[in-house]
């Protein structure tokens, strides 16, 4: 995205990168920039390593504006949990193993070295396995829902209440499912939004034991 620094909206968007800035849990500061988006048609917000010990949390600003402030905070604090659990998309080295491994194993054939021939396989059913690992959806799912709790966690510790993590978390995940035509992902939001709904029953539940053990 190209800036204008006279215009008004271009002001806006720097405002909103800074603030989002703020929301940084002071160990990540150093380390994690947020940045807008420069691709076509962009998720709303992901995560990215751009270098060694470097992560940016990139946006899309022009549907990010759209979405209520309390809304951009927790899915920004769910981006900020990713990285916490190390669960962000990385630039994998499965592709270029299995390919590797798929190319020992038929000059080995040629050859016809046992030994070779075996550790070429080896290495395609590792890589395999992590390849299979990385993208299936329950692995996703889970990631996700935990980056969930850990966003809610994030709240509390920037003066949200918990109801109003809650409350605020799902009415972003429902705003998201409303606006995705994409089943796989619809599908995504409504699991997040059930698992939300167990932990916040839970959590009622907590509170009102504490309560009632303190009459």
């Amino acid at each position: 995205m190209t800036y204008y620094a006279g215009t008004p909206s271009a002001q806006a968007e720097l405002s909103e990168l800074r603030r989002l800035k703020t929301l940084l849990p002071p160990e990540l500061q150093s380390w994690v920039s947020v940045e807008s988006t420069t691709e076509v048609n962009p998720p709303l917000v992901r995560c990215e390593e751009i270098g060694k010990d470097q992560v940016e949390i990139q946006i899309d600003l022009a549907k990010w504006e759209q979405l209520a402030m309390d809304q951009r905070n927790l899915l920004f604090w769910h981006e900020v949990a990713r990285i916490q659990n190390d669960t962000i998309p990385r630039d994998g080295w499965e592709m270029a193993a299995l390919a590797i491994g798929l190319g020992g194993a038929v000059g080995e054939l040629w050859v016809q070295d046992g030994l070779l021939l075996l550790l070429a396989l080896g290495l395609c059913g590792f890589s395999g396995y992590r390849l299979y690992m990385k993208n299936n959806g329950d692995t996703q799912l889970q990631e996700s829902v935990a980056a969930d709790e850990k966003a809610i966690g994030l709240a509390t510790r920037f003066g949200y209440s918990l109801p109003n993590a809650y409350k605020s978390l799902g009415s972003a995940l429902k705003t998201l499912l409303e606006q995705t035509p994409n089943k796989r992902q619809r599908r995504s939001y409504e699991s997040r939004l059930q698992a939300l709904r167990r932990s916040a029953s839970k959590a009622k539940n907590r509170a009102q034991q504490a309560n009632e053990g303190l009459k």
